[in-house]
């Protein structure tokens, strides 16, 4: 169910906004993604982990705040971030 290792390297490469950045809001909400991906797979199988769903549930309304924050601070970021993700379809 976690993300490897390797996995989370690649997704922080991939949104780091400087060299030594792995706290950004968007890597946050990137690996957030990941992690809420993985656990809809996940829950597609295992239909009554209740515990599982309460853990999902708590991740994508930390994500959504995270992006509200983005959105506040910088609009430009925040749809960047949107498109790259592929969320609000």
């Amino acid at each position: 169910m976690a993300i490897t290792l390797e996995r989370k390297q690649e997704i922080i490469e991939t949104f780091k906004r400087h060299d030594n950045d792995t706290g950004s809001p968007e890597v946050q909400i990137a690996l957030l993604t990941e992690n809420i991906n993985s656990l809809n797979d996940h829950l597609r199988v295992h239909k009554k982990d209740h515990h599982s769903r309460r853990g999902l549930l708590k991740m994508v309304g930390h994500r959504r705040n995270l992006l509200n924050y983005l959105k506040e601070k910088d609009v430009t970021r925040y749809r960047e971030l949107v498109d790259k993700l592929g969320l609000r379809r």
